[in-house]
């Protein structure tokens, strides 16, 4: 027999589909912006190729990490991965500073 609580209980793995949901489509724009602003300001090309190269990577970069969040074996380690990735490439972004 079930009980009353069983019903109201989310279905077994919806909350790792959910994280790994929220990695795939917030984190990975996350990482792609953040990856695509460090680009666009250490390569050395003049500003505006710089920016549009960086730009253009990453949209395939942001599509692999959307994909590759679903298709790692552990939630847990697509999690740490893309916002560690965001993470990374921010603070680089800040101990760089803005460019002149």
């Amino acid at each position: 027999m079930h009980d009353e609580h069983d019903r109201t209980r989310p279905p077994r793995g919806s909350m790792a589909l959910a994280g790994r949901g929220v990695t795939a489509a917030i984190g990975g724009y996350a990482a792609a912006a953040a990856g695509c602003a460090l680009a666009a300001r250490i390569l050395p090309l003049p500003r505006l190729e710089a920016t549009l190269w960086a730009m253009l990577a990453s949209f395939p970069v942001y599509a692999a990490l959307a994909l590759w969040a679903f298709h790692t074996r552990s939630p847990g380690r697509a999690m740490a991965l893309v916002w560690g990735l965001a993470a990374a490439c921010t603070a680089a972004l800040f101990l760089l500073g803005v460019r002149p």
